[in-house]
């Protein structure tokens, strides 16, 4: 597949690790909510890894919440929801890349990688309790022995 001619790579966690920073010093109040992309374009998002830690279910978070630290709610208008967040990591982000054919989802004749998570997907923050890579487990959570008794 070839990547679409205009998309958006929105780097989701701006507001959690400088959102008060731009809010009170950089660019003031009123343009700090209007920073983030609008969505009409195809998007995916992203850490900037190794400027702010790498970690699709925090980007995921802050996509969804556009919290900062202190707990302003920056651009409320331009929250999206959980479900959009998790194709914006998975299928959005393969869309992008133009390879939507091959990942992204969990299909028939695709890379089989994904994340098992410990709670619901729409819980903030789950826990990791399996990946598969390659169509195959590559890593589990061991259970204690309070989790076998309940079992």
């Amino acid at each position: 597949m070839t990547p679409p001619a205009q998309y958006a790579r929105i780097f989701a966690n701006h507001p959690w690790y400088y959102g008060d920073q731009h809010y009170g010093i950089a660019v003031g109040p009123s343009r700090a909510a209007g920073m983030a992309l609008s969505l009409g374009v195809p998007f995916s998002l992203h850490t900037d890894a190794g400027v702010t830690p790498p970690g699709c279910l925090h980007s995921m978070w802050c996509a969804v919440n556009r919290v900062t630290p202190k707990g302003r709610v920056l651009g409320e208008g331009e929250k999206i929801t959980a479900e959009q967040a998790l194709h914006a990591v998975t299928l959005g982000s393969a869309y992008l890349l133009g390879l939507d054919d091959q990942l992204g989802s969990i299909l028939p004749g695709e890379w089989a990688d994904f994340t098992i998570l410990d709670q619901s997907r729409w819980t903030w923050i789950p826990r990791k309790s399996a990946t598969w890579w390659s169509g195959a487990p590559s890593w589990r959570v061991r259970s204690t022995r309070a989790q076998e008794r309940r079992s």
